[in-house]
């Protein structure tokens, strides 16, 4: 199963990386809209997700337990908590910024559509540089398995070891896990919020153009294709975060959980890295594969003239 998750999750981020490159190299930035700058920084941070998380793990499925030292477990667990919060918090910042893009001209929030359009890169850059700070600690509670130390409260996850060494630092471990905390629950709110919103802004449209054959916001254009991504993107998110959520209360739950526990809540934990570009894909036929873009076809209108 990780293997699984290894091939395809690399497959799909690094497919639109190379297609925003090609787009870069090839001098045709006018076609990207405000919104594939956010997709180039969540395929980035799902990116290294996998190889922190998902290959680590493939590896030691296979019976390779020794191959990270003391600096490689830190690294790897340190690039994987900055990559998942920053997945985390450039998914929030997507929803929101569709949310607001759809509004309508007299909501409150129109005056905020080009603001926020102008403000894409600044977000997306701050969020990276949060989280390198925030998780600047994690690499203290993290030893390699070749480490001879003597101590006795640690978590095996197969290749590497998790620890907390004094009382000091089971305090500010306290305290980075109250701020994760607050940090997932804090987007997961705003992302439920921009996923309704979507959804009675679509339901509202479409009750008020039902009488009239207009293409703006028809299943075919951009926008909506765009809308409906993060739909998605937002359902896909939620549940996977509830069902991650309630295995690893159970992980914590049991002093030695078992390996299938384990197993099974980082395979969760990596599912939304993995999904998330054929998301995009799907949705977008401009991407690296247009024929998984999902398109209704739509007739021209006719005009005729009396002659």
């Amino acid at each position: 199963m990780f293997l699984l998750q290894t091939l395809f999750g690399i497959l799909g981020n690094f497919s639109l990386l190379c297609h925003y490159l090609s787009l870069h190299l090839t001098e045709q930035e006018h076609r990207l809209r405000p919104a594939d700058l956010i997709h180039r920084h969540l395929t980035v941070a799902n990116s290294l997700v996998i190889l922190s998380k998902a290959v680590p793990e493939t590896m030691a499925a296979f019976g390779l337990k020794h191959f990270l030292g003391d600096i490689g477990c830190k690294l790897v667990f340190y690039i994987y908590s900055v990559s998942r919060e920053v997945s985390v918090g450039t998914s929030c910042l997507l929803s929101v910024l569709q949310a607001i893009t759809i509004s309508p001209v007299n909501s409150r929030w129109a005056p905020l559509k080009a603001k926020a359009a102008r403000h894409v890169g600044t977000s997306t850059c701050f969020c990276w540089a949060l989280h390198i700070i925030i998780n600047g600690m994690v690499p203290v509670y993290v030893t390699g398995k070749l480490n001879n130390k003597n101590i006795t409260k640690r978590r095996d996850y197969g290749y590497c070891f998790s620890v907390l060494h004094e009382r000091i630092a089971k305090s500010l471990y306290v305290v980075y896990l109250v701020l994760g905390l607050f940090h997932d629950v804090f987007c997961l709110g705003l992302m439920i919020w921009a996923g309704v919103s979507i959804a009675l802004i679509l339901h509202r449209h479409k009750q008020r153009v039902r009488y009239i054959h207009s293409s703006r916001l028809s299943p075919g254009s951009s926008e909506s294709r765009d809308t409906q991504s993060i739909l998605v993107l937002v359902s896909t998110f939620v549940s996977l975060y509830f069902l991650s959520s309630t295995f690893n209360i159970c992980l914590t739950l049991f002093s030695k959980p078992s390996v299938w526990l384990m197993k099974s809540t980082t395979l969760i934990a990596v599912c939304f890295s993995v999904v998330s570009p054929y998301i995009f894909m799907s949705h977008d036929p401009r991407g690296p594969w247009p024929c998984l873009a999902w398109r209704k076809s739509t007739k021209s209108p006719v005009i005729t003239r009396k002659t």
